[in-house]
């Protein structure tokens, strides 16, 4: 075996274990990388003693799954203080993903692959194509290594309709710009959209608390910096479920997919956290799914504000610290007049 410094496979395995701890606590991505390449090593050169601690840890870490393909590692050049040094970065993977439903084509969206059935789930829902988890019969995903991999075939009711020129037709979107320039206000009135439904009043000293549990729970934007996230919380602030991709939009679909496939929507008493911007794409969808309250760090925009307002939904910004700011239906957070 290739050794490390000219230390032994042992001192290598408990240098890994001491870099990798180092790493979780400063998130060194250096570091990550020595520490994986040893790895590697080390599981090359297979213990044959079964009662050592770097057997337990080879049957640990062989039985660990595989690399995923929503992120990428790379070759960069890194230039700091006046020196330039070759490292290695890590990249937020984005590919093409096209929903097709027998001879139409549903839809062609940039996003980070992962979690693709929710996306679909969730991008058919909120764009009006399906109503119901029923009508989404089956869902056809090839595997990573299939030419086909970024072909999604979907069966749907036979109740639901899709007429040539109208929903199976019109959406290629990027992965940052979701409904651009396909919706109106008016369209979506058409659609039949209504006023999320909630009793509860949320607590503002548990929506202060979102962003750092959202921070605190985003895996892959650690390793990329080119993540968004968007996280469902209930009324207590407990993180129900959170998902990440390089499409501000599309982890708002995984989130409200994953709602649709287990049978929860809609999300009457919960809240939205979005990393980014709070968008018109994202409010339509909020509001699709029935939720009360989205919340974003970022600005949201007029149209946002807009439609927020017209269609009841309750509508943060700037969620920052001990800070935010209500553009909607105030009555929905537990304030205090204003002055």
């Amino acid at each position: 075996m290739r050794q490390s410094h000219g230390i032994s496979r042992r001192q290598t395995f408990f240098h890994v274990l001491n870099l990798v701890q180092a790493f979780s606590c400063k998130r060194r991505r250096g570091t990550l990388a020595f520490a994986v390449f040893a790895i590697v090593d080390i599981l090359r050169a297979r213990p044959t003693n079964s009662h050592s601690q770097e057997w337990l840890c080879y049957k640990k870490l062989s039985s660990m799954p595989p690399k995923t393909r929503s992120i990428e590692l790379t070759q960069v050049t890194q230039w700091e203080d006046g020196k330039a040094t070759h490292v290695e970065d890590y990249l937020a993977a984005e590919e093409p993903l096209e929903m097709r439903a027998g001879k139409y084509s549903l839809g062609v969206t940039l996003r980070t692959p992962g979690d693709d059935k929710e996306l679909v789930a969730g991008f058919l829902f909120t764009e009006g194509i399906i109503s119901r988890r029923e009508d989404l019969v089956s869902m056809k995903m090839p595997g990573d290594a299939s030419p086909q991999r970024n072909l999604v075939r979907v069966t749907l009711n036979p109740k639901v309709r899709l007429a040539p020129g109208s929903a199976a037709r019109r959406f290629s979107a990027g992965s940052a710009c979701g409904v651009c320039g396909k919706a109106s206000i008016a369209q979506l009135r058409r659609r039949g959209l209504r006023h999320p439904e909630a009793t509860t009043v949320f607590d503002p000293e548990v929506l202060c608390q979102l962003p750092e549990k959202l921070r605190a729970a985003q895996a892959a934007f650690g390793r990329t910096g080119g993540l968004h996230a968007a996280a469902l919380f209930d009324a207590r602030g407990e993180l129900k479920v959170l998902r990440e991709d390089i499409g501000r939009h599309n982890a708002v679909d995984k989130v409200i997919g994953w709602a649709l496939l287990e049978g929860r929507l809609p999300l009457g008493e919960h809240i939205l956290l979005v990393s980014g911007r709070g968008g018109f794409e994202i409010v339509q969808k909020a509001i699709s799914a029935g939720i009360p309250l989205l919340a974003s760090v970022s600005a949201p925009s007029s149209l946002a504000v807009q439609l927020a307002r017209e269609l009841g939904l309750t509508l943060v910004g700037f969620l920052r610290g001990r800070r935010f700011v209500i553009y909607s239906e105030v009555d929905r957070i537990a304030v205090s007049a204003p002055k």
